[in-house]
Protein backbone atom coordinates (compact mmCIF):
# COMPACT_ATOMS: atom_id res chain seq x y z
CA UNK A 1 0.00 0.00 0.00
CA UNK A 2 1.34 3.70 -0.99
CA UNK A 3 0.41 6.92 -0.14
CA UNK A 4 0.87 9.90 -2.24
CA UNK A 5 0.59 13.49 -0.55
CA UNK A 6 1.77 17.12 -1.38
CA UNK A 7 5.05 17.93 0.63
CA UNK A 8 7.35 21.03 0.63
CA UNK A 9 10.45 20.89 -2.12
CA UNK A 10 12.73 21.64 0.81
CA UNK A 11 11.57 18.44 2.77
CA UNK A 12 14.46 15.95 3.59
CA UNK A 13 12.77 13.28 2.01
CA UNK A 14 12.26 15.17 -1.29
CA UNK A 15 15.75 16.34 -1.35
CA UNK A 16 16.94 12.87 -0.99
CA UNK A 17 14.66 11.51 -3.90
CA UNK A 18 15.81 14.50 -6.07
CA UNK A 19 19.42 14.10 -5.54
CA UNK A 20 19.12 10.25 -6.76
CA UNK A 21 17.30 11.39 -9.57
CA UNK A 22 19.94 14.28 -10.71
CA UNK A 23 23.11 11.56 -10.52
CA UNK A 24 20.77 9.41 -12.36
CA UNK A 25 20.62 11.93 -15.11
CA UNK A 26 24.22 13.01 -14.77
CA UNK A 27 25.01 9.74 -15.64
CA UNK A 28 22.77 9.78 -18.83
CA UNK A 29 23.27 12.95 -20.10
CA UNK A 30 25.84 15.80 -20.61
CA UNK A 31 25.17 19.13 -18.38
CA UNK A 32 23.84 21.42 -21.39
CA UNK A 33 21.48 18.32 -21.80
CA UNK A 34 20.27 18.65 -18.05
CA UNK A 35 17.59 21.05 -16.95
CA UNK A 36 17.90 20.07 -13.13
CA UNK A 37 15.33 22.75 -11.87
CA UNK A 38 16.06 23.50 -8.13
CA UNK A 39 12.35 23.23 -6.77
CA UNK A 40 12.54 25.13 -3.74
CA UNK A 41 13.81 27.94 -5.41
CA UNK A 42 10.06 28.56 -6.77
CA UNK A 43 7.33 30.04 -5.37
CA UNK A 44 5.11 27.13 -3.56
CA UNK A 45 1.95 29.06 -5.44
CA UNK A 46 3.41 27.83 -8.62
CA UNK A 47 4.73 24.42 -8.04
CA UNK A 48 2.72 21.46 -7.22
CA UNK A 49 4.73 18.92 -5.44
CA UNK A 50 3.76 15.37 -4.44
CA UNK A 51 5.75 12.59 -2.72
CA UNK A 52 4.56 8.63 -2.61
CA UNK A 53 5.75 6.98 0.89
CA UNK A 54 5.12 3.29 1.19
CA UNK A 55 3.20 1.59 4.26
CA UNK A 56 6.51 2.33 6.61
CA UNK A 57 5.92 6.24 5.12
CA UNK A 58 10.02 5.56 3.44
CA UNK A 59 9.62 8.08 0.61
CA UNK A 60 9.50 6.12 -2.78
CA UNK A 61 8.92 8.60 -5.53
CA UNK A 62 7.72 12.16 -5.98
CA UNK A 63 6.99 14.49 -8.87
CA UNK A 64 5.82 17.83 -9.59
CA UNK A 65 4.04 20.70 -11.50
CA UNK A 66 5.57 24.10 -12.01
CA UNK A 67 2.46 26.40 -12.64
CA UNK A 68 3.07 29.08 -15.09
CA UNK A 69 0.10 31.15 -14.52
CA UNK A 70 -1.30 31.30 -18.11
CA UNK A 71 -2.87 27.74 -17.74
CA UNK A 72 0.04 25.85 -18.46
CA UNK A 73 2.13 23.80 -16.47
CA UNK A 74 5.56 21.92 -16.84
CA UNK A 75 5.95 18.13 -15.54
CA UNK A 76 9.48 18.12 -13.64
CA UNK A 77 11.01 15.92 -11.42
CA UNK A 78 9.33 12.71 -11.44
CA UNK A 79 10.84 10.12 -10.33
CA UNK A 80 10.09 6.31 -8.76
CA UNK A 81 12.88 5.07 -6.58
CA UNK A 82 13.90 1.63 -8.77
CA UNK A 83 13.31 -0.79 -5.83
CA UNK A 84 9.31 0.26 -6.46
CA UNK A 85 8.79 0.34 -9.92
CA UNK A 86 6.77 -1.65 -11.91
CA UNK A 87 3.70 -0.98 -9.31
CA UNK A 88 1.62 1.75 -11.13
CA UNK A 89 3.26 3.67 -8.94
CA UNK A 90 4.21 6.26 -11.76
CA UNK A 91 0.77 6.22 -13.69
CA UNK A 92 -0.44 7.07 -10.23
CA UNK A 93 1.31 10.16 -9.13
CA UNK A 94 1.00 11.47 -12.52
CA UNK A 95 -2.65 11.43 -12.33
CA UNK A 96 -2.46 12.89 -8.58
CA UNK A 97 -0.75 15.67 -9.84
CA UNK A 98 -2.66 16.65 -12.94
CA UNK A 99 -5.80 16.43 -10.52
CA UNK A 100 -4.23 18.81 -8.46
CA UNK A 101 -3.03 21.03 -11.44
CA UNK A 102 -6.69 20.66 -12.97
CA UNK A 103 -8.38 22.07 -9.45
CA UNK A 104 -5.55 24.83 -9.91
CA UNK A 105 -6.93 25.75 -13.23
CA UNK A 106 -4.04 24.45 -15.04
CA UNK A 107 -5.49 23.19 -18.79
CA UNK A 108 -2.47 22.02 -20.19
CA UNK A 109 0.97 20.48 -18.91
CA UNK A 110 4.30 19.81 -20.64
CA UNK A 111 7.46 18.02 -20.17
CA UNK A 112 10.83 17.73 -21.56
CA UNK A 113 12.93 13.95 -21.24
CA UNK A 114 15.50 12.29 -22.58
CA UNK A 115 15.61 10.15 -25.32
CA UNK A 116 18.07 7.42 -23.14
CA UNK A 117 15.16 6.87 -20.58
CA UNK A 118 12.56 4.56 -22.66
CA UNK A 119 10.56 3.88 -19.35
CA UNK A 120 9.60 7.51 -18.57
CA UNK A 121 8.79 7.73 -22.34
CA UNK A 122 6.70 5.10 -22.29
CA UNK A 123 4.77 6.90 -19.04
CA UNK A 124 3.87 9.38 -20.65
CA UNK A 125 2.77 7.77 -24.10
CA UNK A 126 0.40 5.75 -21.47
CA UNK A 127 -1.03 8.54 -19.57
CA UNK A 128 -1.85 10.51 -22.37
CA UNK A 129 0.89 12.54 -23.80
CA UNK A 130 2.26 13.63 -27.35
CA UNK A 131 5.15 14.17 -28.94
CA UNK A 132 5.53 18.11 -29.38
CA UNK A 133 8.05 20.79 -30.57
CA UNK A 134 10.28 21.88 -28.25
CA UNK A 135 8.70 24.66 -26.23
CA UNK A 136 10.52 27.83 -24.02
CA UNK A 137 12.51 28.12 -22.26
CA UNK A 138 13.72 24.85 -24.13
CA UNK A 139 15.69 24.69 -27.41
CA UNK A 140 15.69 21.83 -29.26
CA UNK A 141 18.31 19.13 -28.48
CA UNK A 142 18.38 15.45 -29.84
CA UNK A 143 18.97 14.30 -26.05
CA UNK A 144 15.61 15.93 -25.33
CA UNK A 145 11.89 14.64 -26.35
CA UNK A 146 9.17 17.35 -25.56
CA UNK A 147 5.87 16.22 -24.56
CA UNK A 148 1.96 17.62 -24.14
CA UNK A 149 -1.26 16.78 -23.05
CA UNK A 150 -4.74 18.96 -22.53
CA UNK A 151 -6.30 18.14 -18.94
CA UNK A 152 -9.92 17.79 -19.30
CA UNK A 153 -12.81 18.01 -16.14
CA UNK A 154 -14.66 14.50 -16.02
CA UNK A 155 -17.88 15.10 -17.61
CA UNK A 156 -19.66 14.56 -15.22
CA UNK A 157 -18.42 17.40 -13.18
CA UNK A 158 -18.81 19.18 -16.03
CA UNK A 159 -22.35 18.74 -16.45
CA UNK A 160 -23.26 19.53 -12.97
Amino acid sequence: MYSITSESARHPDILKLIAALDRYQSELYPAESNHLLDLAALPETSLILMIVRDQQLQAVGCGAIVLNGDGTGEMKRVYIDPAHRGQHLGETLLAALEDEALSRHCHTVRLETGIKQPAAIRLYEQCGYDVRPAFPPYADDPLSLFMEKALVEDVRLAAL
